[in-house]
């Protein structure tokens, strides 16, 4: 019973440690997105697309394609780079829950 107990906290405890976080989602995308992008509006006179409340699938294709250099950019793709796939969970979890 004790050995079936201590598996399941181990279980939870893995997956809680991969799961998304809206949270640090909201922090990398203060720390990083906002500057071009605007966390709810875009930033003032900036040509840059809104990303709150866009299709989370859409979001995370393209940050990938950014990272992957398959989607040409040499700000995103420097930007995208360093995002793990974690992170790149994250953003897409804060902006997609948004309202634009």
């Amino acid at each position: 019973m004790k050995r079936l107990l201590l598996s399941g906290l181990l279980l939870l405890t893995v997956q809680g440690a991969n799961a998304t976080s809206i949270f640090a989602g909201q922090a990398k995308a203060a720390a990083v997105c906002s500057q071009c992008h605007g966390i709810r509006t875009p930033s003032a006179d900036a040509p840059f697309p809104q990303l709150a409340g866009r299709d989370a699938d859409y979001l995370q294709s393209a940050l990938k394609q950014y990272r992957d250099k398959t989607r040409k950019s040499d700000i995103m793709n420097a930007i995208a780079g360093s995002l793990s796939d974690d992170d790149i969970a994250n953003v897409v979890a804060y902006y997609a829950r948004l309202k634009p």
